[in-house]
């Protein structure tokens, strides 16, 4: 317990310390670029993202995808120009169907949800009249609040057991940021989210998402 707890006070620290880093470095390159009457390069937005996930398996148990969503925080920190640090953070729910070997009831829908926060980089374009193109790319990291699963017939969600609290997963995805006011904008993209750490105990499935992102920056 001890090594574990001084790895994690190392860990935070790390964190922080490169979080003030990046805090004086993105407040120069703002001074820098309000002083040249360029834009700022600070973002915090909110988004709503629909999603189309799904449960994979390594062996004979069947998944298929379900609906889901997340909602959040989102925010761009700008290191260099057009190159930005986008994280936030959201609520993300990832449900999928499943069928289990050699039971004669199946899980009309399991749901997880966690809380998430992206670790990302995103790559924007030069703005024009219209707004900017960006593609990003990176991790997330989720902490589950919540795992329910339904059976078939049933009128109620149950609880799953288990112990598999975090998601870690890679990112990819791209869109446009609509210039809707010199500080309002627009955003849509898509993103496609791959999970690599085991879900749930039963089966060991990894997750999944496709999402739609639609947010407003102020």
């Amino acid at each position: 317990m001890l090594n574990f707890t001084k790895t994690t006070i190392t860990t935070l620290a790390t964190l922080a310390i490169l979080f003030f880093a990046m805090q004086v470095n993105a407040q120069d390159y703002y001074n820098r670029s309000r002083n040249s009457s360029e834009e700022k390069n600070f973002r915090l937005g909110l988004s709503i993202n629909p999603n189309i996930g799904w449960l994979r398996y390594d062996d004979e148990y069947e998944a298929t995808a379900k609906a889901g969503f997340s909602y959040g925080l989102v925010a761009d920190l700008g290191f260099a120009d057009n190159y930005y640090f986008s994280t936030g953070l959201l609520i993300n729910s990832i449900a999928s169907k499943v069928d289990f070997p050699g039971e004669a009831i199946d899980r009309d829908k399991i749901r997880l949800q966690y809380v998430e926060v992206p670790l990302t980089i995103k790559l924007k374009s030069v703005e024009d009249e219209t707004g900017r193109f960006y593609g990003q790319f990176g991790f997330t990291a989720g902490f589950k609040v919540s795992g329910k699963e339904k059976l078939a017939g049933a009128t109620k969600n149950q609880s799953i057991e288990g112990d598999d609290l975090f998601r870690l997963g890679l990112q990819i995805g791209g869109g446009k940021e609509w210039k809707l006011s010199e500080n309002l904008g627009l955003m849509t993209g898509l993103t496609f989210n791959n999970g690599f750490t085991r879900a749930i105990k039963e089966g060991k499935p990894k997750t999944s998402y496709l999402a739609l992102n639609l947010g407003l920056f102020f």
